[in-house]
């Protein structure tokens, strides 16, 4: 006689199927014509977004200062058409533009890179002695040691948001390590603020958007505030995408930047250019322009607010990604060829970073090679979970039914042996109740539960089955128990 399968063997064929996917990954291509041509751009990223299930991209291609070709596929979340002029968040890739501000400021004179930061915002404090020892290339480069802890307290407003570090402690010797961390840019746009006595986000508008004609871009204080024209990003799950509030966070300075497609353009297009605007005025001196796609001291793989690519990436690039929890970013400049690339996502995705994908297939493009559509990884996840859930459920309902019949087999046995068969219930129940009501609370942040399940629903979904199930077979269990020995007592 055939038993079912347990709920053990059906989670390791599950893994095995995850796992297992790579190795028949399905490689569609791209013809790619000599010379570029703008419409292997276009079936490229259609077919992308649409295998992956994105609801819109736009993006960007220049080369030495010139544009080539910008535009918008998909929709957004109030069902209009994704254009090269749609507003996006683009995360951390903001970087970039707070580190320009900090090297005009440089190229000014007005301060040095090799200073300590003290000497120019000496009311910052962190809780560590080291501190006094951190330079401005330090915070530009993530070799201060300031850390990026996951949940801090919200702000409302810049010095409040810097504020947070004073009972922070540097992780590492200053200029010693490549550490990542939001903080340091919360620090360097306080440090613009502090030097050029202009408001940061008026600091951006006067000084790079406006020369550069980025007359969309601006900046806010908080990822929810509200702007004119910027609809809600979507989350994807199960090869669709969801419309979804974005969690709220103070980044200015490290990923408050709001732009579109065709300013980006204009920002590369200056990069590209030797650091001169359409018009050829300088905006920041070549030598400074070139420090900053350098390596530091202490970091091989981050210039001053820009990534350097690893050696055995083809074209080498200087790049900055950025996310949110509604929104994806990528730019690239590829130093050999003279092309730069953005794209721009109305969606995040946690399982892959598909601005960067398309960014790369692009550039591909540029070199004249053939871009691969890769079986779209994160949508078999999504799926898998997916079936896994379901397994889940169904099994979970199965116990619920039976839980009278296990209480009843388990009458007559000591309450602490009782209590520990209950264990495959109770540890996951405590964990995920912890993480979908604690973990908001902890330092009065702004998440919330829904922020929760966004930044990555079909497993948060999985949890929350795992959760109700389990919450639900402890009860019935225990009441079981306690009226099932009240009626053998009578």
């Amino acid at each position: 006689m055939k038993t079912p399968l347990n709920s053990k063997k059906l989670f390791f064929i599950l893994l095995l199927i995850i796992f297992a996917m790579p190795m028949f990954n399905l490689h569609l291509t791209v013809q790619a014509a000599q010379p570029f041509k703008t419409e292997d751009v276009d079936k490229f990223v259609t077919n992308y977004i649409e295998r992956n299930g994105l609801p819109g991209a736009s993006i960007v291609v220049v080369k030495k200062g010139k544009l080539v070709y910008e535009k918008g596929y998909g929709h957004d979340s109030e069902g209009k058409p994704i254009t090269e002029t749609s507003l996006m968040r683009i995360g951390s890739t903001s970087k970039s533009f707070t580190a320009f501000a900090v090297l005009q400021l440089v190229d000014e004179g007005k301060l040095r890179l090799d200073d300590p930061v003290i000497k120019y915002l000496s009311e910052v404090k962190i809780d560590d002695p080291r501190w006094k020892e951190v330079t401005v290339r330090q915070l530009l480069s993530h070799t201060s040691g300031i850390p990026n802890p996951i949940i801090v307290p919200p702000a409302n407003n810049l010095r409040a948001g810097v504020e947070r570090l004073n009972d922070w402690k540097l992780q590492s010797n200053p200029g010693e390590k490549y550490y990542y961390s939001n903080g340091n840019y919360w620090v360097l746009a306080l440090l613009v603020e502090e030097v050029s006595e202009i408001e940061f986000s008026q600091y951006l508008k006067q000084k790079i958007f406006s020369p550069l004609g980025m007359d969309d871009s601006l900046t806010t204080v908080n990822s929810t505030d509200f702007v004119q024209g910027l609809p809600k990003g979507y989350v994807t799950a199960y090869g669709t995408a969801i419309p979804w509030t974005e969690l709220k966070a103070m980044d200015m300075g490290a990923g408050s930047v709001i732009s579109t497609a065709s300013d980006m353009g204009k920002w590369l297009s200056m990069h590209t250019n030797i650091g001169k605007n359409e018009s050829g005025q300088q905006l920041l001196s070549k030598e400074l322009l070139e420090e900053s796609y350098s390596p530091q001291p202490g970091s091989e793989k981050y210039g001053l607010g820009w990534s350097l690519s690893s050696p055995n990436v083809k074209p080498e690039r200087i790049s900055h990604s950025g996310a949110l929890s509604t929104y994806q970013t990528q730019q690239d400049i590829v130093p050999s060829s003279g092309y730069a690339v953005a794209v721009l996502l109305n969606s995040f995705t946690p399982t892959l970073e598909h601005a960067y994908e398309i960014s790369s297939g692009i550039i591909q493009l540029t070199e004249g090679q053939e871009p691969e559509l890769k079986t779209p990884m994160p949508k078999v996840i999504d799926l898998s979970l997916g079936v896994f859930t379901l397994i889940y459920l169904l099994l979970g309902i199965r116990g619920i039914l039976r839980s009278k019949k296990w209480s009843d087999t388990r009458r007559q046995q000591p309450t602490w042996r009782f209590i520990f068969r209950l264990f495959p219930q109770l540890v996951p129940v405590s964990l995920i109740g912890w993480l979908f009501f604690i973990v908001p609370t902890l330092q009065n942040n702004s998440s919330t539960i829904i922020n929760a399940i966004g930044l990555y629903p079909a497993a948060m979904f999985l949890l929350a089955i795992v959760f109700i199930v389990g919450l639900v077979l402890i009860i019935l269990r225990v009441y079981y128990r306690i009226t099932l020995n009240k009626d053998y007592e009578l």
